[in-house]
């Protein structure tokens, strides 16, 4: 259903190095990049995430109330994608743990930009 989502970013370097890095395991790299925007993902077509520096030159910043949830398959996996986020740059915004009892376990940081992001598993 989502082909891509965009975050704008103050250091492209940094943003795909951190995203590609983030989720290497999952096969993820810079799939296009055309200096401003690049999208970050396994292969054209299927559902990438984008960083960019804004078009209109202005300050990126995170938008309140909004946040980019990444599905997991354990909840092993949600707190390994958790601390790699911390251990490249990240800064915690709720450890791992259980939201919803038997429903919904889920861990949040904010990148080094200050973009939300949620690694989770439902059941």
């Amino acid at each position: 259903m989502i082909g891509y989502t965009t975050i704008g970013v103050s250091d492209m370097e940094r943003a795909k190095t951190f995203y590609s890095e983030l989720f290497a395991e999952q096969g993820a790299k810079v799939v296009i990049d055309s200096g401003r925007i690049a999208f970050i993902g396994t292969k054209r077509g299927e559902p990438m995430l984008a960083v960019c520096e804004p078009y209109n030159k202005e300050a990126p910043t995170a938008g309140n109330g909004t946040m980019i949830a990444f599905p997991t398959s354990t909840k092993e996996e949600a707190e390994a994608m958790y601390h790699r986020a911390i251990k490249l740059g990240a800064t915690d915004d709720g450890a791992p743990g259980q939201r919803i009892p038997d429903r919904f376990y889920g861990a949040y940081v904010h990148d080094p930009d200050g973009n939300k992001l949620c690694f989770f598993v439902f059941g």
